[in-house]
């Protein structure tokens, strides 16, 4: 005769459901399966309960990701070496590292704005090297918001489309397509593309980042906090 069932008080008792285990298992299952497969019918299917049971700790699966991507800001530690504007670069090409890695959890970011611990620290982090630099302290709190934004809309734009985005593939975040369409346009009535081509395509992802993110700081230095409008 066969092994009798087991009955259910004979069974292990489960994990008790938390949003750090629902965000551990999500994380298991981004990194197994991909960002696309962490639903919340799937995380439910992994912690062995049902999808209403996740709504009591996230809302959605937007913000389900966006807890995840807060976990992976607290994983890096890219503030470097050298003065202020040097430790910037790096912790920016951290964080954009992050995003290109999951390209998944930038579009999620630009979504609904991250605010977990690590996200807020990395907020204080790169306020710290702008004050650091000498930037006024109302410049400094309203650049690192541009900066961040910059960072996670870069890296929504250019990484490679997810497995479900067949209309998005080939075209938003396709750096040889724009190439071909840019050189075609120059050839029909862009004198300017054609005179500056080189200039227009030139340069590495890595050189273009820290141009615009050192761009951006020089425009934050520069520029004051308009006053506001006069009641009309």
């Amino acid at each position: 005769m066969g092994d009798s069932p087991r009955s259910r008080r004979e069974r292990p008792a489960k994990p008790a459901l938390s949003r750090q285990g629902i965000i551990d298992a999500t994380n298991e299952i981004m990194r197994s399966e991909g960002l696309e497969k962490a639903t919340m019918r799937r995380v439910a299917q992994a912690l062995d309960t049902g999808p209403a049971s996740l709504y009591v700790y996230v809302s959605n699966t937007t913000e389900l990701h966006a807890a995840v991507l807060d976990e992976l800001i607290g994983s890096f530690h890219s503030d470097g070496d050298g003065d202020w504007v040097a430790r910037l670069d790096a912790l920016l090409a951290g964080y954009s590292e992050v995003l290109f890695t999951y390209p998944g959890l930038a579009r999620s970011a630009l979504v609904l704005r991250p605010t977990g611990p690590n996200s807020i620290a990395l907020f204080d982090r790169v306020l710290g090297l702008l004050l650091e630099g000498g930037i006024a302290p109302d410049r400094a709190a309203w650049g690192v918001d541009l900066l961040l934004q910059f960072v996670t809309a870069t890296a929504a734009e250019h990484s490679a489309p997810a497995p479900s985005d067949a209309v998005a593939r080939g075209q938003q975040g396709d750096p040889e397509r724009f190439e071909t369409a840019v050189r075609d346009a120059a050839t029909t009535g862009t004198p300017h593309l054609r005179a500056h081509m080189d200039a227009v395509l030139g340069g590495t992802p890595a050189q273009r980042f820290m141009w615009a993110t050192r761009a951006l700081v020089a425009g934050i230095t520069a520029t004051p906090i308009p006053a506001e409008p006069a009641n009309r």
